[in-house]
């Protein structure tokens, strides 16, 4: 759920940007639902009145993730996002996995839209994926330190 102030301004954009549609309301919460997903895909509005604007810290949430097809769908969203709502986002961020651009949506609330492409199997094959720790390359110096901070998971 996202507190606001108001709801149409971010609803537009799910729903134009994302293609979400509307399916539903009720008192002063506005429920939104992408069209291609099964599991999970709702995005809860909820209209908080003078309710002060969000901050970074401890019990919020940092970002809200989009996907995106590959880099052709994320630019197109990008420019729907500047034309239709005078939206500008970062430039494009190389996560190894996936492509990143961020922006604020009108109620502040970070939103970044990734992309589905390279994918988790960029760095090791589909049937091992999760069996070790993958790390970037600019963390890659650190593997010793973040490993000993993690928990253990049971096989």
């Amino acid at each position: 759920s996202l507190l606001l102030r108001e709801a149409a301004p971010t609803g537009a954009i799910l729903t134009d940007v994302f293609g979400f549609s509307e399916v539903g309301r009720e008192g002063s919460t506005v429920r939104f639902r992408a069209n291609e997903t099964e599991i999970g895909g709702i995005v809860d509005v909820r209209v908080a009145g003078d309710f002060p604007r969000g901050r970074q810290g401890g019990g919020s949430v940092h970002h809200i993730a989009f996907r995106a097809a590959d880099d052709q769908s994320e630019f197109a969203m990008m420019k729907k996002l500047a034309e239709n709502h005078g939206i500008g986002t970062t430039e494009q961020k190389d996560r190894n996995y996936f492509r990143s651009l961020y922006f604020r949506e009108p109620g502040g609330v970070l939103f970044e839209i990734a992309t589905d492409i390279p994918g988790f199997a960029v760095d090791e094959p589909v049937a091992s994926l999760g069996q070790s720790l993958k790390l970037p390359p600019q963390y890659e110096p650190r593997r010793k330190d973040i490993e000993a901070v993690l928990p253990a998971l049971a096989a």
